[in-house]
């Protein structure tokens, strides 16, 4: 197994020069990653994996509006907020990287993407980057690894990104898994995250990143943020459903909380909402299986049931609750 001091000593005899920013004091994320735009809805993102605990606070960096950053291999952390930076102020991505390396003089074991909101982009590779290393740019996307097992990591995931449809972060973790079909990281996993940025900025940041998701040590990172992000896409119907019923579109309610019950079956959450939204729309003996379900597994879930017609969130008849609290 290789281990950190071996690398250390292995660097360490390529004369690489020690300077105040040396390399060894940065965090090692050996890795594979990829950054991409969605050339529908302009969304950009970074999406990694590695054999580093939680690999997501190291490596991924991005901002509505103006793009995405990998930094990585031995990593230099202010790659991240000075790319974008540099990104905002007119740079072009290739001049980015042409500017972080030259003042670096750890430059040849760093390795760094960066993707900007046309989808231009350009990558880096250090000439002392640990094998098996490389990237691979191209428009609206760059992958780039190292210490891979092999040479397959980066085509792989180019073939997959792009023979793989549907929304960006999909298509981005199917890249991560054909990575580690071929091998990945040569000492195995352990975190993963994906973080996806509008293409226009809302000026409300907590609109600004839909998804930011990370998986911090596990075994199988990466089905773990498939996990995840079936789980945010299941809640983005149950929020829209809660959306709806401040609007008292009460059909539009029914529709979203039971597309995330569908989602998530075995969730008693939305299993519950989608009971009340059906109540809602004099659906009750249809809603009646479901809070038994939910009641069954929890019966604080049946408290609410009072209280949420106290809010007017569960519209019926004193007999209609009655009928609810008390199924069995």
């Amino acid at each position: 197994m290789i281990n950190k001091t071996y690398l250390l000593a292995l660097l360490l005899l390529t004369q690489i020069t020690i300077s105040a920013q040396s390399p060894y004091s940065d965090p090692l994320a050996s890795t594979y990653s990829i950054v991409a735009r969605d050339s529908i809805t302009g969304e950009m993102g970074i999406a990694v994996q590695s054999h580093a605990f939680s690999v997501g606070s190291i490596v991924g960096w991005g901002e509505a509006g103006i793009g995405v950053v990998a930094t990585q291999s031995f990593v230099n952390r202010a790659y991240g907020p000075d790319g974008l930076k540099l990104l905002k102020s007119g740079k072009l991505p290739a001049e980015v990287i042409k500017i972080l390396t030259a003042s670096d003089s750890a430059r040849d074991v760093r390795q760094v993407a960066v993707l900007d909101m046309q989808g231009r982009t350009a990558s880096y590779t250090g000439k002392k980057c640990i094998q098996a290393a490389g990237n691979i740019a191209e428009k609206n996307f760059s992958v780039q690894a190292n210490l891979m097992l092999n040479e397959t990591v980066c085509p792989a995931m180019v073939k997959a990104f792009k023979e793989t449809h549907g929304p960006l972060a999909e298509r981005m973790i199917a890249a991560l898994e054909a990575a580690q079909k071929e091998g990945g990281d040569i000492r195995g996993m352990q975190s993963a995250s994906i973080l996806i940025v509008n293409p226009v900025a809302t000026g409300n940041i907590w609109e600004d990143k839909p998804i930011d998701l990370r998986v911090e040590d596990h075994t199988q990172p990466i089905e773990e943020l498939k996990r995840l992000l079936n789980l945010y896409r299941a809640y983005e119907h149950s929020n829209l459903g809660d959306l709806a019923v401040e609007k008292n579109d009460l059909t539009l309610a029914e529709k979203e909380y039971g597309l995330a019950e569908k989602m998530l079956p075995d969730d008693i959450e939305m299993k519950f909402w989608h009971a009340v939204s059906l109540v809602n729309k004099g659906k009750t003996d249809e809603a009646l299986n479901l809070f038994k379900t939910v009641f069954a597994k929890d019966a604080n879930w049946s408290i609410l049931i009072p209280r949420l017609r106290k809010s007017e969130l569960l519209i019926c008849s004193d007999e209609t609750e009655k009928i609810i609290l008390n199924v069995k």
